[in-house]
């Protein structure tokens, strides 16, 4: 199955070549140059952001813009290249971002980021373990997501089932609600996306819980993290890092950006926590 269309945003959302193939990088950053890996629809990455982006505006007396993608390698790319100052990824694009450039920078994770889990839903009520599922048809959300296709893979590679040959059928619905409207619809039987979007979408009323189902979660791991390219002015980095960390959820204007984030508070994180996550996409065979 290919990913769900984004035509209706396709003057929003540019492919990577025509975003990103002309612009060089800066020497002197003027404009700080965001972008995150499309785990949601493009409307919903926006309407988290703009409160985020005026934030740091404000923090670091620049100007900021968000540069939406179609698909995560472009965000990798871009990052490695030079073309972004600063990028929302997954814990497995951290990895492949830092692998691309060797000296990519995650700065801030949420708190809950330390600690994160994926949902495994169906809408199949004989479906009560991965066991019932043999032979049946299963979706992942994006190649490239942590939470949505590498983590899960992992733990039920851990469990005995490799995903290729126990299921009759693998799906990529290219995002974590996408995934969550394939099961409910009857697309697919089962499928995986990360706990924090499926919880919003119970919260929301976007998902009917008298169809869809939880039947299992993954263990915990390393996941999100705001990342800068290596490069980027030492100073600016560390105004990057304090602006995030002095998010109060005391005050009223920084809880709204905080519960966009879906973050309690944002923390601290460095590259050796995601280590795992590299070797869990090598055991898993997405990294060479």
């Amino acid at each position: 199955m290919s990913k769900r269309p984004l035509a209706v945003m396709a003057g929003l959302c540019l492919s990577v070549a025509s975003l990103f193939a002309a612009l060089p990088a800066a020497a002197e950053t003027t404009t700080l140059r965001v972008s995150a890996i499309p785990d949601e629809a493009p409307t919903e990455l926006l309407r988290k952001f703009e409160p985020l982006g005026k934030y740091l505006e404000q923090e670091l007396g620049m100007p900021v813009s968000f540069q939406p993608v179609s698909d995560y390698a472009g965000v990798v790319e871009a990052l490695g290249a030079g073309r972004l100052d600063l990028a929302w990824l997954g814990g497995f694009t951290f990895v492949q971002a830092h692998l691309r450039s060797g000296d990519a920078i995650p700065v801030v994770q949420r708190e809950q980021d330390a600690v994160f889990t994926s949902t495994f839903i169906t809408a199949n009520p004989d479906v009560k373990e991965h066991k019932d599922l043999e032979g049946k048809s299963f979706a992942f959300g994006s190649v490239s997501s942590t939470s949505g296709h590498l983590m899960p893979r992992y733990f039920m590679q851990q469990d005995g089932i490799d995903a290729d040959s126990f299921f009759s059928r693998i799906a990529f619905s290219g995002a974590h609600d996408a995934t969550a409207a394939w099961v409910e619809s009857g697309r697919v039987d089962a499928g995986v996306l990360n706990a924090s979007v499926w919880d919003k979408l119970v919260a929301e009323g976007k998902v009917d819980t008298d169809k869809v189902r939880v039947y299992q979660r993954t263990p915990t791991y390393f996941d999100y993290n705001w990342t800068v390219r290596g490069d980027l002015d030492p100073e600016l980095v560390e105004n990057i890092r304090q602006a995030f960390l002095k998010l109060d959820p005391e005050n009223p204007e920084h809880k709204e950006i905080l519960d966009l984030q879906r973050a309690s508070r944002f923390i601290e994180t460095s590259p050796e926590n995601y280590a795992g996550i590299e070797q869990a996409a090598r055991a898993a065979g997405l990294l060479q």
